[in-house]
């Protein structure tokens, strides 16, 4: 059948190898900008989640120190009773509680700065003290 094709008809019945590749990269670009956006939503979504996280073990913490007349010493005093607390009707927490939407530690310091009797500090995407955007400091008094 091809046999009876002019030939400017067989040259025009596909794709050539160059168009298949320009398609390919173009495909690949608009994969990449929609993973990275959506990637960014994630990691703001979980910022978000880990400030709301950081609010309710901070209304953990009040609870320990009302029925024991302080807060804990440290964090793992809200999951197992500590020698010290005499009402501890506890656990107040889990143990994935005292982790961030992002796997690392809040930080936790009793007493706390500025006259409070605890800072609780959730330390935004990367973990760290300080930071700007998705890796800024929230703590529990701001």
């Amino acid at each position: 059948m091809r046999r009876n094709m002019p030939a400017n008809m067989l040259r025009s019945a596909g794709f050539t190898l160059i168009e298949m590749i320009a398609v390919l990269v173009l495909i690949g670009i608009v994969m990449g900008v929609v993973a990275n956006r959506v990637g960014d939503s994630i990691n703001r979504g979980k910022v978000n989640a880990g400030i709301a996280q950081m609010r309710s073990l901070s209304t953990k913490i009040e609870n320990y120190a009302l029925d024991n007349g302080g807060p804990p010493a440290s964090l793992n005093d809200l999951i197992s009773r500590p020698s010290s607390a005499a009402n501890w009707n506890g656990p107040y927490a889990t143990e994935s509680a005292l982790k961030d939407p992002f796997g690392h530690p809040f930080d936790y310091r009793m007493p706390g700065n500025d006259g409070r009797d605890f800072d609780l500090v959730f330390l935004g995407k990367d973990g760290k003290a300080g930071g700007d955007g998705l890796d800024r400091d929230v703590g529990s008094w701001q």
